[in-house]
This record gives structure tokens, C-alpha cells and sequence, in this order.
């Protein structure tokens, strides 16, 4: 239910907020005179005083919303200042981003929104769309000073102040899964119908809503309950161990347009840019960066990286030729609007060097007509350089093999490095779309992870054909996994995994490892055919120092199931026959 009181202040942030009209003028003043760089066609820059500026952001969206397979590829982009009675709705391939150094900077009073694509008012492939580092206060939103931000996977929402409430749907539709991170929201998150989600380092007055699967790390008014109880199954973890927040385009009051790159957290809670602070880290100027548009080449991204540039890439659509090589350490390789990357000729996309400090966000990598073992690989194979004082980070990485068109790779990501942070992926075997049938889009794995302590928050990985996640080395951490198994095996004989056992599980540990550990894991059973079924969703060595916890089955459909949750522990999800949900709070 949504708050009747409206939103309450949280913190030293609001007032800042109440205080800060003398500076955001200033700012939007200085913010106005920067000189843009040449980002192209598909960025469209906006201030306040942009004549005509809700008619094209309008346009924007009537051409994206029905676009879901689609090659158009869009960023909205907000100056500095106060945008009266502004509604942004968002549909595919949008990204709307704030340009002040601080969210409170950019301050739309009107509505932002992400509205169903199906009908029913259902909101389960309402995928890549996003919004970023600026303030939102819902005046024109639903009602009770709410936003909808009705959404799936895929979804980056990072940096945002919401200052009133926010709902994850609409009405009464579905929504499957979502991600918070770096958010303040001054009053109530109403969950709804969403599936699952995942909230890291962000803050609200309130949170209503359960549904299986929802994750709270290092939030600040996370709710009370506990997982598997109905209505309350809620992971909370008080303190996020280990990150470093997402990169963010923003216009620098002395040097103009730059990137921010920010410091390492450890043991964070909450926001990072409470009580009017700018997060703590380094700001890159834009002239450091190659600004890539569609049509440049591999050859001349890969010239400009290894010159010591780091890379901006923008909206649009990139025909690789060869692998994107990125070697040097601390390189930035930033992805606004949904650049998205593919090779018809076999090669991975991105490859990295085994450095410190790389960071990769915000880029759609799609998977080509030709098998090229891998997509993205992280580090080369049996890299053994550690990097715990300043890991290789990934931010809101998105895979999709399918759904365009027909495409194939055995593996999306693979991670050789040692202690790398991944923040936010969805690695997707597509289930509809083009080019989409057991045999027009093979693919095996989303995620083989061959480093040693490596983290993830947020990970989706969806439909792969054997694993869905592969860990091989010790010391991996995961907060939140959400999967869907394969929709389309033909039959049980052709999934059926070669070592014994009916099909192969979403989640596999190695026999050989003997540290992991992981929190709040939903997996999913949607067969299209008759006797089908999964003996175990997940599989993992029994060791004291591998352990599981919270952990949800569900079946969708009125075939087939789950057998068991983890090796031979948990009842059986069956949409016939018994109970279509299993729970199993912890293992072993």
C-alpha cells in the first residue's frame, strides 16, 4: 500500500536539498556555458530553458517504447537546474541521465516513469532502460506524490533521489526483478508484484512489499521479517563488504564536461552522496576520453585505448571486426544509452589484460551469427596477478545472445581475474524474439568464473542451454542471483546432463572449491514441453566453507518442475502434483 502521509525527509540530504537553490542556480548557470563534446546524434543534451523540450523527449519515447528488438539506441541528458512540469517516460534503449555532480543538482518536478509493454499491464519484459544521478520529485506521477517505475531486468537505477515514493509496477501486472543502488527516496518503495529485486547502499522511510525474492545489502530502513516467511522474504546484509559505485558523466563547474570516477567503498551503508557531499573518488576530463560513435571501428577504439585514452562509447550500434582490447590499468570504458557491441565474425567483443583497476560500464554485448567461445573475457586464462587493493570492476554489463536476431556463443562472460567486483549483470539466452529456438541460438553458460574471490552483486542469468553460472575457483560471493532455466528442451533425453541427473543446474560450485558463499537465489522452472524436469537447481561441494543462504524454487508453468533446491536438500517445486514453491533458508 502506498503512504498516506507522504514522503518523510531522510537524513542531512534533505536539507541540503531545502537550502540548495542559490547554489543549484550557480551551477546551472556555469553548467549552461559548458561546451559539449561531440557525442552524436543519439545524445540529446537539454537545460531548463531547452525550447520544445517535452515534445522531443515525447518523440523519443513514441519511437522506443514499442522498440524491443529494435536498433535505435537513445541518451537523455539533463543540465544542471529545475525542470517544472517535465514528464519523462522511459521506453527501450533510453537512458536518462543527470549532469550535476551531485543528483540534487538536476531536479525534475513532474513524473519519471516506465509504463508495461504487454498488455494486462504486465512489465516482465520492460528490459533495458535506465536512469542515473539526478532528483525526481513525482508532482504529475500517479497520485500521493508517487512515481511508477514499473520494470524487469536490465534496469540500472543509480544515484537517484526520489522525493516522494515510488512503485515497481502497475495496478495489478506482473514485474520480474530490478536493481537499486546509490538511492535515496524520501518516502515509501512499494514492491507490489515484483518477483525479486535487488537494493544496495540506498535508503528509504519505508518499504512495503514481498513477493520471493528480495535483497537488501548495506541499506539504510531495509524492512523487518525475514526469509522464507510469506510476505516477509526479505535477505537483508547490514554492510556492503566491498564495491566501487558506477562511473557517472557530469559537468565539472571548472573543467566542464568530465567523468567521475569513484573510490573504493568497504563496509558501506548507505548512499554515497549523503549530506550534499560529492562521492568520494577522482574526476577524469572529457578530453582524457575517445568519444566513440557508431561507426568507428575496433581498430581505431583499440589505437585511442592503448594511446592511454579511456573510452566514452555512445548510443547506437557497433559492427566489431575485431576484439575491443583493454590493457592499460585504471582504464575507464563507459557506455551511455545502451551502446551496443556485436561481431558476425566470430570474435569475443571485449577482452581485458590482467591490470588493476580497469573499469567496464554500461555496455550491451550481443552475440553474433558466428560462435566466439566467449563474449567477454576478463583477464587472459590462467591469470594470476591479484588485485584487492584495486580490483577490475564491472558495472551493469548486459548479454543477450538471440531476440535481434539469430546468434550463438558457448559462454557470455568469462572472469579469469582475481578479486573482481561485478555490479549488476543480466546474461540472457533470449526466449523470444528472432533467431530464437533450441537450435537458432545455442548457448551454454552465461557466467564461468575462473578467479579467485570474486563478488557479485546482482547477478540475472537466464535460459542457457547447460549451467546457467559456472564458479570454478574459490572465494566467490554472490548477493542476489535470479534465473530462469531453459523454456525451450525439446525433450528430457536432450537435457539431460552427461554425469547423471536430469538436466543441469542453474547455479554449479565446483567439486574442487571450498569457499563460497552466497545470499538470496531464486531460480525458476517455465518448460514449453511435457516430462521435462531439473533434479537440482543448484549444486555445490559439501564443505564447511561453502554455504548457501535463502533460497527460493519456484515453477511457472503446468509442466515440469524443480526436483530439489541444492544437491539432494529442499522439496520439489511441481506445478502438478504438489506445491509450486520451494524454500530452503540455508545449506548446509
Amino acid at each position: 500500500m502506498q503512504s498516506k502521509t507522504g514522503p518523510r525527509r531522510v537524513g542531512g540530504v534533505a536539507a541540503r536539498v531545502m537550502a540548495s537553490g542559490a547554489l543549484a542556480a550557480g551551477l546551472a548557470a556555469s553548467a549552461s556555458a559548458a561546451e559539449a563534446p561531440d557525442f552524436g546524434p543519439n545524445v540529446h543534451i537539454f537545460d531548463p530553458a531547452t525550447p520544445g523540450m517535452q515534445q522531443r523527449i515525447d518523440e523519443i519515447y513514441a519511437a522506443q517504447q514499442p522498440n524491443h528488438f529494435g536498433p535505435r539506441r537513445d541518451a537523455i541528458l539533463l543540465k544542471p537546474g529545475t525542470y517544472r512540469d517535465l514528464r519523462i517516460p522511459v521506453g527501450f534503449y533510453t537512458h536518462v541521465l543527470g549532469l550535476g555532480s551531485h543528483p540534487d543538482d538536476v531536479h525534475v518536478i513532474g513524473d519519471l516513469r516506465s509504463t508495461p509493454f504487454l498488455d494486462n499491464d504486465n512489465a516482465t519484459q520492460n528490459f533495458w532502460r535506465g536512469a542515473e544521478n539526478f532528483s525526481v520529485t513525482p508532482t504529475l506521477g500517479i497520485g500521493d506524490n508517487t512515481m511508477q517505475w514499473a520494470v524487469s531486468q536490465a534496469i540500472p537505477f543509480r544515484r537517484m533521489h526520489v522525493r516522494g515514493n515510488i512503485r515497481l509496477n502497475k495496478d495489478k501486472g506482473w514485474a520480474s526483478g530490478g536493481w537499486f543502488s546509490d538511492v535515496l527516496i524520501d518516502g515509501q518503495v512499494n514492491s507490489a508484484t515484483q518477483q525479486q529485486w535487488l537494493s544496495r547502499n540506498s535508503q528509504w522511510a519505508s518499504w512495503t512489499g514481498s513477493n520471493w525474492n528480495m535483497v537488501f545489502v548495506g541499506v539504510r530502513g531495509a524492512p523487518a521479517g525475514e526469509f522464507p516467511t510469506p510476505g516477509q522474504r526479505f535477505t537483508k546484509i547490514d554492510k556492503t563488504p566491498l564495491v566501487r559505485e558506477k562511473p557517472y558523466l557530469f559537468i565539472d563547474a571548472q573543467i566542464g564536461y568530465a567523468v567521475r570516477v569513484p573510490a573504493l567503498r568497504r563496509d558501506s551503508v548507505g548512499i554515497s552522496w549523503a549530506n550534499g557531499a560529492l562521492t568520494p573518488g577522482k574526476t577524469v576530463p572529457i578530453n582524457e576520453f575517445f568519444i566513440a560513435r557508431p561507426g568507428d571501428t575496433a581498430a581505431a577504439m583499440n589505437a585511442q585505448l592503448a594511446a592511454g585514452k579511456h573510452l566514452l562509447l555512445t548510443p547506437g550500434e557497433y559492427l566489431l571486426t575485431e576484439t575491443l582490447q583493454v590493457g592499460r590499468a585504471g582504464t575507464v570504458v563507459l557506455g551511455i544509452g545502451f551502446p551496443t557491441l556485436r561481431s558476425d565474425s566470430g570474435q569475443p567483443l571485449v577482452k581485458t589484460a590482467d591490470v588493476d583497476g580497469l573499469t567496464i560500464s554500461g555496455l550491451f554485448l550481443d552475440a553474433g551469427r558466428q560462435d566466439s567461445g566467449v563474449l567477454m573475457e576478463v583477464a587472459p586464462a590462467g591469470a594470476k596477478k591479484r588485485h584487492k587493493a584495486n580490483p577490475i570492476v564491472l558495472h551493469d554489463l548486459f548479454f543477450r545472445v538471440g531476440g535481434a536476431a539469430a546468434g550463438q556463443v558457448e559462454t557470455a562472460l568469462r572472469i579469469n581475474a582475481h578479486d573482481t567486483l561485478v555490479d549488476h549483470t543480466w546474461l540472457w539466452r533470449a526466449d523470444h524474439g528472432e533467431g530464437v529456438s533450441w537450435t537458432s541460438n545455442p548457448s551454454a553458460h552465461g557466467l564461468w568464473v575462473n578467479g579467485e574471490d570474486v563478488t557479485i552483486y546482482g547477478l540475472f542469468a537466464e535460459h542457457f542451454q547447460k549451467e546457467q553460472v559456472v564458479w570454478q575457483a574459490n572465494g566467490g560471493r554472490v548477493y542476489f542471483y535470479q534465473s530462469e532455466i531453459p523454456y525451450d528442451p525439446p525433450t528430457q533425453t536432450q537435457w539431460t546432463h552427461a554425469a547423471g541427473g536430469r538436466g543441469y543446474a542453474a547455479y554449479k560450485v565446483a567439486d574442487k572449491v571450498t569457499r563460497h558463499e552466497a545470499w538470496g537465489l531464486g531460480i525458476y522452472s517455465v518448460f514449453l514441453q511435457p516430462d521435462v524436469v531439473l533434479d537440482r537447481a543448484i549444486e555445490a561441494p559439501q564443505a564447511p566453507g561453502v554455504r548457501f543462504h535463502h533460497m527460493i524454487t519456484v515453477c511457472l508453468v503446468d509442466k515440469g518442475g524443480i526436483e530439489r533446491v541444492i544437491n539432494d536438500a529442499g522439496n520439489p517445486a511441481r506445478c502438478k502434483g504438489g506445491s509450486n514453491t520451494a524454500t530452503l533458508k540455508s545449506y548446509p
